[in-house]
């Protein structure tokens, strides 16, 4: 009961935080954890196509505020600020998901190509459809950086640490200008999925934590 209601008081705890204190700064080991927290988040068939990239340059936050309407305050004001980019080469066939399964899961190479391949091209192709366009596999992609999105923000209200998901920037400008600065490059297997960004609240939230009822969104076949 102890556990249930930790975890209880964190969600009650976290909202969008729209503006931090500049002056409190997220400690080394507390990020860290944060990031390991993201690490381990799970991903469909275990791909893990994301990387996280940590923007604390001034300059490059300010130039990131005139795409991003939705984190001017964020990230003028965050201790630390996240740009989550998700893989677009994520298919069932390519060099990545043999690295993945191969030399980072220990598998060996004529199980991948005997077993694996054909039933994830069946997933990929047949059962979620998502093989029709780099638009859909990138889609299928960010669905999972949201997972660890999702445990970062969760984490960090278990420990007191506020956080803001981020959506409202502009994709192509903020992707032109990470390329611009070598953040991202053309050939990157990368592109933008969701921003956050994490500190210390500035103030209380003005109004409380308003969520539909249980009675309103599940509903139980027996």
């Amino acid at each position: 009961m102890e556990r249930k209601q930790l975890l209880l008081d964190a969600a009650h705890f976290r909202h969008a935080t729209k503006a931090f204190d500049p002056d409190q700064k997220i400690s080394e080991e507390d990020f860290s954890f944060l990031l390991e927290i993201a690490r381990l988040s799970p991903s469909s068939i275990g791909l893990e196509p994301w990387k996280f990239v940590v923007v604390q340059n001034e300059a490059i936050r300010k130039e990131l505020s005139t795409y991003s309407s939705g984190a001017v305050k964020q990230l003028e004001t965050a201790s630390h600020f996240v740009i989550i980019l998700a893989r677009n080469d994520a298919r069932y066939d390519s060099a990545y998901a043999k690295h993945m399964m191969t030399n980072v899961k220990d598998m060996p190479e004529e199980t991948f190509e005997q077993h694996i391949i054909p039933a994830y091209r069946t997933f990929q192709d047949v059962n979620i459809n998502i093989l029709d366009g780099d638009r859909t596999l990138f889609d299928w992609a960010s669905k999972q950086t949201y997972i660890a999105l999702g445990n970062m923000m969760s984490a960090a209200a278990g420990i007191g640490i506020d956080s803001c998901p981020i959506e409202g920037f502009h994709y192509e400008k903020v992707t032109s200008y990470l390329q611009q600065k070598g953040i991202l490059k053309q050939d990157d297997p990368y592109d933008v999925s969701v921003m956050v960004a994490f500190g210390y609240r500035a103030s209380e939230p003005k109004y409380p934590k308003v969520r539909q009822s249980q009675q309103e969104i599940i509903e139980w076949i027996e």
